[in-house]
């Protein structure tokens, strides 16, 4: 390493949205509005002098500042503009939190808090959000350096209720409280009526979402005229042009026309509600969104893989793999033509998946692993070699026609080869993933997922690892069985012998349903 590296700042950067650029796409993965800008921005952009580009813009942005101000019935002096809320909420970091005390923002939310905090050199604390993704409003009764949290979140989209959001400013009068409503317009209550009763209260909007001008790149701040004056100060003393003429003027013109504004907020709220039903019968579960996006998981299929099926497609939505939201989709709302399409993709999931992948491999890929969705509306399944192995390659089998003579040889070999490992060298691999930062967590939620479900085996042993195996249901099966027996140390033969009769027995049972009941019903 050279030697100026040492002074280098360095940081993980945030990472944004994919910004696919595909003719056919429904790009429903950063949260942007489906509908243009409202028609005054296209007019005010026409009718631009082009000569004025030659002059610096107004510093105070003090066009843009006023129609904010007086949409909300504020002052001017209790408004401040940025490039973006990401903008407006860096300088608000800057500015704000310079105590040597953490900042509190949750563990699920934007992602750009702790990359500002990294860079400001700012110490931070995310408490955990609950079980159903709801902030613990007394988790941030405790003495701080600051708060910071979107509402409604972000990526859940749950609303934190007005009174609650109250309760945190009034426990906190020391610290700055910033909340960050980037998603409020689409049915959540803002806090702004809050900031003539608090003075430690900063309320960060964005012209992104509801105001359809992503794009344009424009957000503020409202909050006490102290609040903003300080902002200024460290925006003059970091760059004094942020907003530009086109900026302002299209800024100007967006907020104007209110009628525009909530005309296309309701579609989105109408087109949100109506797309929640569809998902609910789709098996979708979800906490009820008041954004302009969905935060959902499937009660049987990997966030993953849908994520993959749909971007195969050219649809695109957004996926983190990150602890404890990695089985999630966030979905943005299109416009109702395009979430219909994007319920259609689940409807005929079946077809898409089974030609796709497996159409001209046939039974090479039975002998790896087997994704595979089926059946229509309301219900489809996922199968793989850890949740059924055997039992999800027969499925396959039948339903692509292969023949049971050739595919259940073929199947049985494929869950088998990795039998003989798990059983002598699984705990071995684990003791040292166990020592690393980097593989630790997922080897304890391996451990605990394989003994959650241990109870049976550890009760009967040889019968209940046997029945375990070779009943086929949803988490079980031979590798998942074979990690249950290393984990409790059954006597490599004893557990061996009960994994390969389950094997057996799932496939009888998978044989009779696949090429029987259901081969019948599909073909």
């Amino acid at each position: 390493m050279s030697r100026w590296e040492e002074n280098i700042r360095k940081v993980i950067p945030y990472t944004p949205g994919e910004q696919p650029n595909q003719p056919d796409m429904i790009k429903l993965n950063t949260n942007e509005n489906p509908y243009p800008p409202a028609p005054g921005v296209e007019k005010a952009l026409r009718e631009m002098d082009t000569d004025t580009m030659r002059l610096y813009p107004d510093p105070t942005a003090g066009e843009l500042v006023h129609a904010i101000a007086k949409n909300y019935g504020l002052k001017d002096e209790q408004v401040f503009v940025g490039v973006g809320s990401d903008d407006v909420l860096a300088m608000s970091f800057l500015t704000f939190f310079n105590s040597q005390k953490p900042v509190l923002f949750p563990d699920i939310t934007y992602s750009f808090y702790d990359v500002w905090a990294d860079l400001f050199r700012i110490p931070y604390e995310r408490p955990a959000l609950d079980e159903n993704f709801h902030i613990r409003k007394e988790d941030y009764f405790r003495e701080n350096g600051g708060i910071v949290f979107p509402n409604p979140n972000a990526p859940t989209g749950v609303e934190m209720p007005l009174e609650e959001v109250e309760d945190i400013i009034r426990h906190n009068p020391d610290v700055i409280v910033i909340v960050d409503e980037a998603y409020v317009d689409f049915g959540g209550q803002s806090a702004l009526p809050l900031i003539e009763k608090y003075d430690n209260l900063l309320v960060v909007q964005t012209f992104s979402k509801s105001r359809s001008m992503a794009g344009m790149r424009i957000g503020f701040a409202c909050g006490n005229e102290k609040l903003i004056r300080f902002l200024n100060d460290v925006k003059y003393s970091f760059n004094s042009y942020t907003m530009d003429r086109t900026a302002i003027a299209a800024g100007v013109a967006a907020v104007e026309d209110k009628a525009y504004f909530d005309e296309t907020c309701n579609k989105i709220i109408e087109t949100r509600e109506w797309t929640k039903k569809e998902l609910k019968a789709l098996g979708f579960s979800f906490q009820d969104s008041m954004s302009n996006f969905i935060f959902a998981t499937h009660k049987t299929c990997p966030a993953k893989e849908l994520f993959e099926a749909l971007r195969g497609q050219h649809i695109y939505v957004r996926y983190f793999q990150k602890d404890r939201i990695d089985n999630f989709l966030r979905i943005t709302v299109g416009t109702k033509e395009e979430m219909q399409k994007f319920i259609d993709f689940f409807e005929g999931l079946s077809e898409v998946k089974v030609r796709r992948f497996y159409g001209s491999t046939g039974t090479l890929v039975l002998a790896e692993s087997v994704t595979i969705y089926f059946t229509g509306r309301g219900s489809f399944y996922y199968f793989n070699d850890s949740a059924f192995g055997t039992q999800g390659r027969i499925a396959a089998a039948s339903l692509l026609k292969i023949s049971a003579a050739k595919a259940i040889p073929l199947c049985i070999v494929g869950n088998i080869i990795p039998i003989p490992f798990i059983l002598l060298f699984i705990r071995q691999i684990f003791k040292v993933l166990k020592k690393t930062k980097l593989f630790r967590g997922l080897v304890i939620k391996l451990e605990d997922r394989a003994m959650r479900k241990s109870d049976q085996v550890k009760k009967y042993e040889f019968w209940g690892l046997m029945l375990f195996v070779g009943i086929p249901l949803p988490g079980t099966g031979a590798w998942t069985g074979s990690l249950i027996a290393s984990l409790l140390e059954i006597d490599i033969k004893k557990s061996s012998l009960a994994i390969f009769c389950g094997i057996i027995m799932a496939t009888v049972i998978m044989y009779i349903v696949s090429y029987g009941l259901v081969g019948n019903l599909v073909h």
